[in-house]
């Protein structure tokens, strides 16, 4: 009985919910996936798992088990990259979670060209708008904004991403131009919701070295950055938004951004930047294919948004 690829069935088995999703990660048969589990839990003398045709749930003891082995896989895949060159050609499975915005308008793009560089490679992405469990949705790496580090995360820094306060011309001919960030409470603002705790983003600014948010009040709101920028051009209100979002709608005059350098309110105020982080559960995690990722993302970026990791 191979123990270890007994217990990698099981764990997957549990975190995905069902043998045939397991089988689908480990790259074997759901038949293959039952055997195993079959096998260990004969080693053990107990059930882990409860099973009818319709639904798989751990069994009390099952649960206790899994606490107890969840950390086996990932370690030794530590141990192993512990060993092995630094300088090692990047391979194998590489899962990134990431906001569906960058993700969508950074991320995606980047990707085909790292699979090309790295051909042994094999990527995927999570894009979801929470705190990714690294441990738990089997994730090897994340993107994070400030708010969303957790402690206990190996966090570094890759870019700094400019906001873009901005509104469509038709609804600021009909409501004027707000000249410094006090004035935004007198307009309709369109905000950024955290899908799982209803909190709303807060919109940062930076006047004479000193940072403070701006007071708005929620005209319409959205747990989806791309569904405020089509509500903001269609003469919503004003929204912000990150310059890769923004960008195209600025570009095509859909959009007009606000306290902008030359501005006159650019002495007094400028939004503060989006801080993203390349995070992991352990320095350990730093491995060829991380960090691969991280100097790819880096490279990809406008010169401008370069946080420098040495």
């Amino acid at each position: 009985m191979n123990i270890l690829q007994s217990i990698r069935s099981f764990i997957r088995t549990a975190d995905a919910g069902s043998l045939a999703a397991a089988a689908r990660t480990l790259g074997i048969s759901p038949a293959a996936v039952g055997q195993n589990i079959a096998r260990l839990e004969a080693h053990l003398g107990v059930r882990l798992l409860n099973r009818t045709t319709r639904q798989l749930a751990l069994t009390e003891r099952g649960a206790v088990y899994l606490a107890q082995v969840r950390h086996i896989e990932r370690d030794l895949q530590r141990a192993q990259a512990a060993v092995t060159d630094l300088d090692a050609t990047p391979e194998g499975r590489l899962r990134i979670a990431s906001s569906a915005a960058f993700g969508r308008h950074v991320l995606a793009p980047l990707m085909p060209a790292l699979q090309a560089r790295y051909p042994r490679l094999a990527i995927g992405l999570l894009l979801a708008d929470r705190s990714v469990d690294h441990a738990h949705e089997d994730v090897d790496v994340s993107i994070r904004i400030e708010p969303q580090l957790e402690e206990g995360l190996v966090a570094r820094p890759i870019a700094q991403v400019p906001f873009v306060v901005c509104a469509a011309p038709s609804y600021l001919a009909r409501a004027g131009i707000p000249l410094t960030p006090e004035a935004l409470r007198e307009h309709r603002c369109l905000l950024f919701r955290y899908p799982l705790d209803g909190r709303y983003l807060r919109w940062g600014f930076v006047r004479d070295g000193m940072r403070f948010d701006a007071e708005v009040t929620p005209a319409l709101a959205s747990d989806d950055i791309d569904a405020l920028a089509a509500m903001a051009v269609a003469g919503g209100g004003i929204t912000r938004l990150a310059a890769f979002v923004a960008a195209p709608y600025l570009a095509r005059g859909e959009l007009q951004a606000l306290f902008e350098p030359g501005d006159s309110a650019s002495t007094q105020a400028s939004p503060e930047p989006m801080r993203l982080f390349l995070c992991v559960s352990d320095r350990r995690d730093l491995t060829p294919k991380v960090r691969a990722l991280m100097q790819h993302i880096i490279e990809g970026l406008p010169p401008a948004w370069r946080v420098d990791v040495g």
